[in-house]
């Protein structure tokens, strides 16, 4: 069991230093004369997230959790997540954020896994919250949280499109892309 609560709290882990990360970014944008839309969702995106580990170590805990061979399908997943997770924020730089921080006029990003598709960061997060569960047949999590995650993020997309076509130019870049399926346009 030990071996599982480590790997779980490196993941916790990794999520903080997002959140620094992000915070930081936030400061940036702001600095820039930017601004964050959205706000009122995003304490449920956080709520989410912070119940999404309770729940997930209650339920290794209480399920006893054990290592099962077909687990590693769903550890692949994740791991595969992790790095689309650092392409991902690698390309955003500065512009990556938890939240929708808009810089007005900006020109948005079109570069890395965006090259394929609108969202590669939210097919990441989709992948983490139903793929770590798995791992350790912590079912009850999975299922719960990919469908709460989903109905969060169909609030989130459209608050974010809309905030980023009315200040940059993102549905010029973006009209061929598709949100989460890849397409690749030369």
């Amino acid at each position: 069991m030990f071996a599982i609560y480590l790997f779980i709290v490196l993941v916790i882990t990794q999520r903080i230093v997002e959140v620094i990360i992000a915070n930081r970014n936030a400061r940036w944008i702001k600095s820039q004369g930017g601004y964050e839309a959205g706000k009122d969702h995003y304490k449920y995106i956080v709520a989410l997230h912070a119940l999404f580990f309770i729940s997930l170590l209650i339920e290794v805990t209480v399920i006893d959790s054990h290592f099962v061979f077909w687990a590693v399908a769903p550890l692949c997943m994740f791991l595969l997540a992790q790095i689309g997770r650092v392409w991902t924020l690698s390309a955003l730089g500065r512009f990556w954020n938890t939240r929708i921080m808009i810089l007005p006029g900006a020109k948005v990003a079109a570069k890395g896994p965006y090259r394929y598709l609108r969202h590669p960061n939210y097919v990441i997060v989709v992948t983490e919250l139903a793929c770590l569960p798995l791992i350790f047949q912590a079912y009850w999590t999975a299922i719960l949280f990919t469908m709460m995650n989903g109905l969060v993020l169909s609030i989130r997309i459209k608050v974010e499109e809309k905030a980023l076509e009315n200040a940059t130019n993102y549905k010029d870049v973006f009209k061929k892309r598709r949100r989460f399926v890849p397409t690749y346009e030369e």
